[in-house]
């Protein structure tokens, strides 16, 4: 893939999103650093001695115990369908589909809030600002994901986003009429046309989402709808 190549090694964390091992408590053996993702995970040992790793949510300490059950304790970890939760509550890990795993607010410092029942679905508010409706069938974890600060990090120097695999972007105006659409021109020019791809595709803004797709019914206010009432 474009400006990806080299990084260090990583080695994959079998994740576990769906947490289907139910009514059994687990104790938090530790939270560790995973590269694959920018929020840390948390070991966890079940009663059976069985262990799986899962998204470290803020405040949860190691020695904790968590459970994913019908109707839990509103404690950070903690994991249950949005049929025995109380409305207000944040969340993260959400699935979209019962028994698919968590998709929704899975990066660092995400969170998302149950915000009221329509039928047989559960309003939740995104961090966008979108509000959706999944199933109340659908599982969802207790709290924020941690790491909240991870947009804060400064990098420092370009030898640590190698390290990450983030090879050095040239921008389009920079180049030669050949390389790029917006290349070529005399002097500093600032690309004198609508913002594309090298392959001639619109970006920086150009919406893509099919309006056909069928989950677009389930979006009750889109993320851009704030936008326009300004």
């Amino acid at each position: 893939m474009r400006r990806i190549g080299g990084g260090a090694k990583r080695l994959y964390r079998i994740v576990d999103f769906k947490r289907n091992k139910m009514d059994m408590s687990a104790v938090v053996a530790r939270i560790e650093y995973d590269p694959n993702r920018t929020a840390f995970i948390a070991l966890i040992q079940y009663e059976d001695g069985t262990q799986n790793y899962i998204l470290a949510p803020q405040r949860l300490a190691v020695g904790d115990k968590v459970i994913a059950a019908a109707k839990a304790d509103i404690k950070p970890g903690n994991a249950m369908p949005f049929s025995g939760m109380p409305i207000g509550t944040i969340i993260h890990n959400i699935e979209l589909k019962p028994g698919k795993g968590g998709q929704i607010a899975r990066a660092a410092g995400t969170y998302a809030q149950f915000v009221g029942r329509d039928g047989g679905y559960a309003q939740i508010r995104l961090s966008s600002g979108e509000l959706r409706l999944v199933r109340q069938e659908c599982m969802a974890t207790i709290g924020a994901v941690s790491n909240a600060d991870h947009s804060n990090q400064n990098f420092g120097k370009a030898g640590r986003m190698r390290h990450k695999g983030i090879r050095p972007s040239v921008r389009g105006v920079a180049m030669n009429p050949i390389d790029h659409p917006h290349g070529g021109g005399e002097g500093r020019t600032s690309g004198g046309r609508t913002p594309v791809t090298p392959w001639g595709k619109d970006t920086k803004g150009k919406r893509t989402r099919n309006k056909n797709k069928a989950s677009q019914r389930l979006i009750i206010r889109s993320r851009h709808a704030k936008k326009k009432g300004r």
